[in-house]
């Protein structure tokens, strides 16, 4: 009878705990806004022109991503946030991703999408954007006047930075990558 009341005061103290130590809905989402700040400020030190391109757009998402890859597949998953410029609205957002080709390792890396409309924002927002795999060094856009440097084309009106932790990626893979909106935090 004494071990049987022990072992059910020590699982109520366990559970107390976890309720404590549970995040918020509003800490989630402070936590996410902090994360999507301080990859800004770091696209922004490797890439200054970044920070004038992001302002002039219609809006843009941060996602910090975590990814492995084993043989001949593998997958990823991360969170972040769509910001309206013009509005200041703020969209929680989850991302999946599904790789397959030959390899082996775990990457974390982060990603910045600008868009230059608010359709191609809306889209992504609302979980309709595709985009496909590319690979490239640098692009400019004739228009941006060169604040795009460093980014790459993501589909007609996004463009893209990627993030390690030795700063801005030579590469960019999308392919596979789901991102929906995060219903426990919007």
């Amino acid at each position: 009878m004494i071990q049987l009341r022990l072992l059910s005061l020590c699982a109520l103290v366990l559970l107390s705990g976890t309720t404590v130590l549970a995040k918020s809905k509003a800490e989630k989402q402070a936590e996410a806004r902090q994360k999507a700040d301080q990859t800004l400020q770091r696209l922004y030190k490797a890439t200054p022109s970044a920070q004038s391109a992001i302002k002039g757009a219609a809006g843009y998402a941060v996602f910090n991503n975590k990814s492995a890859k084993i043989f001949v597949g593998g997958g990823g998953s991360g969170s972040g946030i769509v910001v309206d410029n013009s509005t200041k609205h703020v969209t929680y957002m989850k991302m999946r991703e599904i790789q397959a080709g030959l390899g082996m390792g775990v990457k974390k890396f982060s990603l910045i999408f600008v868009f230059q409309n608010k359709k191609a924002l809306e889209d992504f927002a609302n979980g309709n954007w595709d985009g496909g795999g590319q690979s490239t060094v640098a692009a400019k856009s004739s228009d941006g006047g060169g604040s795009l440097q460093g980014a790459v084309a993501g589909g007609p009106g996004v463009w893209v930075y990627q993030m390690t932790d030795k700063g801005l990626a030579l590469e960019l893979t999308v392919k596979g990558t789901k991102y929906s909106k995060d219903d426990e935090l919007n």
